[in-house]
């Protein structure tokens, strides 16, 4: 197999899985899960399904190491992905290695954020990445382990370990996986993608570091004002990162909510702006503390209101999920961006 962090072969001989994987923990390499072997053979597959992307990658903050495509290929093996999965994956890591991502800085902070992974366009479908009920949960091998292979990269290759330079002082589950796909067919609007300038043919990863999808429930609203009523309130909050690092969010509308709020004549763009009016926080709710440490880093508030964003395009929105009257609001690290990468095949 090949070594991720010093890049080298290393002969691991006849050993079992449970071996392996008792040898991978003791080299650091584990995420705490179990591993698959990265055996030559398999990791020469992975490399075979990237053939036609011949850009080269830049150095992995924060280690600063250039990976070889066998080093990543390693760590999707060890993640349990199939061999189609390793484009998504490929295309995920260019995303975070976006300069404006600050994949160091999102690493390193004691913040809990996490590489959000969303997919777009057809190679939905063709991976069977899930879109709708559960899109955020288990039983699909693609939504977990594409995630789980990012994961693996950042600790092997970007030295991510907890307690040494994954700082985070609680984690976040998502951190072991975090990603799943656009609900195109139920989206009443453009998908994500088109919205970036890209062809609905495209197939697309985009990334942001973020916080867990935090659940947005209104069963009782009938109209599309009042589900951002409900939506912008649980979005003000004095506790995220946004509040003081005015970074992107993304609001991830479940089928059900977005077909009324389009009913009711609502676009992505008045979404965005209603969101954006809507969700920012009084003074009243935060502390006099928290208030300088804000004006002193830049944020200034309109009267006695702060932002949780910048301006109304950093509140990213797509549709997502299933059946049911729920929605979900993901704040991100705040010092971040979002970035979409076209998947080469």
């Amino acid at each position: 197999m090949k070594d991720t962090a010093d890049q080298e072969i290393i002969d691991i001989g006849d050993l079992d899985v449970e071996a392996f994987n008792e040898f991978a923990v003791e080299q650091g390499w584990s995420d705490g899960m179990p591993l698959y072997m990265p055996t030559e053979a398999k990791v020469a597959t992975f490399v075979d399904t990237v053939r036609g992307d011949n850009r080269p990658f830049s150095a992995v903050p924060p280690r600063q190491v250039v990976p070889t495509i066998q080093a990543l290929a390693a760590n999707a093996v060890m993640a349990g992905c199939k061999p189609a999965y390793f484009p998504v994956v490929t295309a995920a890591l260019r995303g975070v290695l976006d300069a404006d991502y600050n994949l160091h800085g999102t690493l390193a902070t004691t913040h809990s954020c996490a590489p959000m992974i969303m997919v777009s366009g057809p190679i939905r479908k063709e991976l069977d990445i899930n879109c709708g009920s559960n899109c955020f949960g288990q039983g699909w091998q693609a939504n977990a382990t594409i995630g789980r292979a990012l994961g693996l990269v950042l600790l092997n290759v970007a030295g991510a370990k907890p307690g040494e330079m994954d700082r985070s002082t609680q984690g976040n589950p998502a951190k072991f996986t975090f990603c799943f796909g656009e609900n195109e067919e139920e989206n009443p609007w453009k998908p994500y993608h088109v919205q970036r300038g890209f062809a609905p043919t495209d197939s697309i990863v985009t990334v942001m570091s973020g916080e867990g999808p935090h659940n947005l429930n209104d069963h009782g609203s009938t109209t599309g004002d009042g589900l951002l009523t409900t939506f912008a309130n649980s979005m003000a909050t004095p506790g995220a990162n946004t509040i003081y690092g005015k970074g992107p969010s993304f609001v991830i509308i479940g089928p059900e909510h977005a077909a009324t709020l389009a009913r009711d004549g609502y676009t992505i763009e008045s979404i965005q702006d209603e969101l954006f009016k809507r969700s920012r926080v009084h003074a009243s709710r935060i502390s006099k503390e928290n208030q300088e440490t804000y004006v002193s880093t830049g944020h200034k508030p309109d009267g006695d209101w702060f932002a949780i964003a910048r301006s109304p395009q950093d509140i990213h929105v797509t549709v997502a999920g299933g059946p049911g009257k729920h929605s979900a609001f993901i704040p991100s690290f705040g010092g971040t961006t979002v970035a979409s990468v076209r998947i080469a095949r």
